[in-house]
């Protein structure tokens, strides 16, 4: 089965991270920490901006907050088109409701994670929570981006089913964040359904991801990482080798996971800008302690991990 092509008007975002959301003391979001800190991701090799996902603590936000981090990116001036939105969630009105906003502010794309309240549901309800979803909305502007995350969600997403989802809204579910981490599902979706974008969830699989037909990636690392990681790109455009980059590139992240993903990077993120909100977090996630944190910086800073002069 061949997917519809999105439209040749669709950017091609490549390094994404999955972005944090810095907090206040009070725990809301902090607006212009979270504009700051985008701009500066743009700056330095990210060239796509994945808000609100699993990295950005979305489901520990209402969704009048979501809604309200949309408008405000809006309102500083990140391009929309840089933006992939997490706006998929277990109600389908809060999905159709934060994908109009995503729509509104004119994102690149929807990131949505299956219905993963209830478990062990057949594909059929999956497919059909997607679709009323689709239905709702109702705008031929929706790109929808797929979210498998087994680990989190319990709802694998089947390659039938997705091959299902491209064949009945073809244009409209355009890719999927694979964050399973078994890079062979990665492969089959590439292998079966070409044009079809398909970002592993980690930069450990960017290189490879990238030879076999992956779009780039989707990461909460990349928060940290992407200036390496866009030096792997543009090495696989270049036709160059990028094994030995991409290899620094794959020991910096697994230093980084060895830790609670979320709060790892707040510190990283704390230490280089000097602004300790950054290890703000939402309960149930919880920010590193001291001793943790010194020997995370100590791993990263023998890893050599650079990052460029905060904005």
């Amino acid at each position: 089965m061949t997917p519809s092509m999105p439209s040749a008007a669709d950017p091609i975002l490549r390094i994404i991270p999955a972005v944090l959301t810095p907090m206040r003391a009070d725990l809301s979001p902090d607006f212009e920490a979270l504009l700051r800190h985008a701009r500066w991701l743009l700056a330095t090799g990210a060239d796509g901006l994945g808000i609100l996902g699993t990295t950005g603590e979305a489901n520990s936000f209402s969704v009048r907050e979501r809604l309200a981090i949309l408008d405000a990116l809006a309102a500083g001036g990140i391009p929309g088109s840089t933006v992939i939105a997490g706006t998929g969630c277990c109600a389908i009105p809060d999905t159709v409701e934060l994908s109009k906003k995503a729509i509104e502010i004119g994102a690149a794309g929807v990131l949505w994670l299956p219905p993963f309240y209830y478990k062990n549901v057949k594909d059929d309800g999956v497919f059909d929570s997607y679709a009323t979803s689709i239905d709702r909305i109702g705008d031929a502007r929706l790109r929808v981006y797929l979210y498998h995350f087994p680990q989190q969600s319990a709802l694998p997403l089947s390659v039938d089913l997705v091959g299902r989802l491209i064949e009945h809204f073809p244009g409209i579910v355009v890719g999927l964040k694979d964050s399973a981490g078994d890079f062979a599902y990665t492969e089959t979706l590439v292998r079966r359904f070409p044009g079809f974008r398909v970002y592993p969830g980690s930069e450990h699989h960017l290189y490879n991801g990238l030879k076999a037909g992956a779009a780039g990636t989707i990461s909460a690392s990349c928060n940290v990482t992407s200036p390496l990681a866009a030096e792997v790109l543009a090495a696989w455009r270049a036709g160059r080798d990028a094994s030995a980059l991409q290899q620094r590139l794959s020991a910096i992240r697994g230093t980084i996971q060895s830790m609670p993903l979320i709060a790892a990077l707040k510190a990283i993120i704390a230490r280089h800008t000097g602004d300790k909100r950054w290890t703000n977090i939402r309960p149930p996630n919880i920010a590193l302690g001291d001793s943790e944190a010194k020997t995370l910086f100590e791993k990263v800073d023998a890893a050599e991990l650079k990052l460029a002069a905060a904005i």
